[in-house]
């Protein structure tokens, strides 16, 4: 399986990995993708913590790539599952951030209406 994991946050990025914990194998490739505006340098931290995250919870799987991003959330994920061929697109509810809202956000609510692969929207844990 090919997993495209997108994250902003060490919290969506721990939340995804409990998911696919029990799931990936050593023939498994994921790859975690990080995107912030180029123009924000909080939101670069973030992404650059939330990625460290991915290979260490995710030793179990055969490959785990990382790569940064910047752009649209939604179209730089759906761009980014096309370029590796992802059997599935694993996103949080929403941002990171922990005052956002229980409901869903803008971002997997246009993956789940625009990607035409399987996309699996894990909750974010409160803190």
């Amino acid at each position: 399986m090919q997993y495209l994991v997108g994250t902003d946050s060490v919290h969506t990025t721990a939340a995804i990995c409990d998911y696919l914990a029990d799931r990936v194998t050593p023939d498994d490739t994921v790859t975690a993708i990080g995107v912030s505006p180029s123009d924000d340098p909080t939101a670069r931290r973030d992404r650059e913590e939330a990625l460290n995250v991915a290979p260490v919870r995710l030793a179990t799987a055969g490959d785990v790539k990382t790569a940064r991003r910047s752009g649209a959330p939604a179209e730089t994920l759906l761009e980014a599952a096309d370029e590796v061929d992802a059997d599935e697109i694993v996103v949080g509810t929403h941002g990171g951030d922990p005052e956002a809202t229980r409901e869903l956000g803008s971002t997997a609510r246009r993956l789940l209406g625009d990607a035409s692969r399987p996309v699996v929207v894990v909750p974010i844990p409160e803190l």
